[in-house]
């Protein structure tokens, strides 16, 4: 019997229900299954190889010592639009691809050039002259030591009989070489140490590259036989005389001082059976291994001197990249970096020197139109805003201030402290104060 309320006729329940039905299935949306989302994508490309042009004769330089030329972004902008960004980054690239997939031993499988024995030499004479210089005592001060500027001193002392041994005896080119050996130790000013410093280092290779000392079949050796010995070096220099971190990104950073071990190492590792971008986390595989890859090497090094165990609190951005599925996405992450974070940042490049072996463009800044003094004698060294009516230092506004020479002590600084008060073995202070 049909129901009634208030004398209206209600459907039956069989026919409601095939109308609430039909009537659902209308608004409800398709069920569709849920994807998972892509991983975004890199817009920016991988940084090809380009082909190193060949060195010109001797003629076509004029030699001369090396200055900024940096001083503007827009001289930054004429940079990297230039045929000497070109040759920076074909060098860097092909030194990367000569070291794929080969052990630090595999250069002692065949022999190794006299060359590279004597650049090997002069990088062992700069630490003997180390000894030559020791550090005053700063009453227990993590900032730099004052005698770094007296083994500057004693290095440029020893430049011209070191460059005869490779060849060099014009003394204008010696001038101009040597600039770049004297700058990839640390500033004498601020006395830091950062990626600018360590291009310094290449571009000093590179300068041996244009004169035919160095030739391509130099390049394994470079990486595996020079670097990692330039490196050890820097080390040295870096706990003798507490050598700030350039800038204030640190922990930020790959490395509080360093970049290029890691584009270079990331090559080293390129298609190895075993070894894992993961694998930096394995202590085990440091160990046996961080002799054979530059960049084990450097995470090694990363936490015996940290007093913070983890690289997600000490190296955050290495963490991150250890989730990389191979290592050719490393390496062409490093490609990345190395073009957007070293020579695509103008607080790294302002610093950066250009002679006749590696030129700078037309209508690049001076620093003697300017009114600017050379980097050596300028405390600040920040960038510099060309005006009608003066030359002046300017924040950037896309920047932390770290063009400054903000002073951060390092690291290193703390460990060797510790070491000296018998306090390595426990937690160290943060070295802030």
């Amino acid at each position: 019997m049909p129901t009634t309320i208030d004398g209206a006729s209600l459907p039956s329940r069989s026919k409601l229900s095939s109308l609430d039905k039909s009537h659902i299935q209308d608004r409800l949306p398709r069920l569709t299954p849920r994807k998972k989302a892509p991983p975004p994508q890199n817009t920016f490309p991988v940084p090809e190889t380009l082909p190193l042009p060949p060195p010109a004769g001797l003629s076509h330089f004029s030699f001369h010592v090396p200055t900024r030329r940096i001083l503007s972004p827009h001289d930054h902008e004429l940079f990297q639009a230039s045929p000497t960004y070109s040759l920076i980054l074909s060098f860097v690239f092909s030194l990367s691809e000569a070291a794929a997939d080969q052990r630090i031993s595999s250069i002692h499988d065949t022999r190794v050039p006299d060359i590279l024995e004597k650049v090997s030499s002069i990088l062992s004479a700069v630490e003997e002259t180390i000894d030559q210089c020791p550090p005053v005592d700063q009453g227990g001060s993590r900032f730099g030591n004052s005698s770094f500027r007296d083994f500057l001193d004693a290095v440029a002392s020893h430049s011209s009989s070191w460059h005869a041994l490779l060849g060099i005896t014009f003394p204008s080119a010696i001038a101009e070489v040597s600039t770049y050996l004297h700058n990839s130790f640390g500033n004498r000013a601020r006395i830091d140490y950062g990626s600018g410093h360590e291009l310094n280092f290449i571009t000093w290779l590179l300068c041996l590259n244009r004169l035919s000392i160095l030739p391509p079949s130099t390049f394994p050796g470079l990486v595996l036989l020079v670097f990692p010995r330039y490196i050890k070096l820097m080390r040295k220099i870096q706990s003798t005389y507490y050598l700030e971190p350039a800038g204030s990104h640190g922990v930020w950073g790959l490395d509080d001082y360093h970049f290029l071990p890691f584009l270079f190492g990331a090559s080293q590792l390129l298609h190895h059976p075993y070894i894992r971008p993961l694998g930096i986390h394995n202590e085990l595989i440091l160990e046996d291994d961080g002799d054979e890859y530059i960049y084990l090497d450097m995470v090694r090094e990363t936490r015996t001197s940290k007093s913070v165990k983890g690289l997600k609190w000490t190296q955050p951005m290495l963490d991150d990249i250890s989730g990389a599925k191979n290592w050719e996405k490393v390496e062409q992450g490093m490609r990345r970096m190395f073009v957007k974070e070293v020579l695509g940042k103008l607080p790294v490049m302002q610093h950066f020197l250009f002679g006749s072996l590696v030129p700078a463009s037309e209508g690049m800044s001076k620093e003697e139109e300017v009114g600017v003094a050379p980097e050596e004698k300028e405390k600040e060294g920040g960038e510099v805003t060309i005006d009608q009516d003066e030359v002046r230092h300017v924040h950037r506004d896309d920047a932390w201030g770290d063009c400054c020479g903000i002073k951060i002590p390092s690291t290193v600084a703390a460990a060797q402290e510790a070491k000296k008060s018998g306090e390595e073995d426990g937690f160290r202070r943060i070295p802030f104060d």
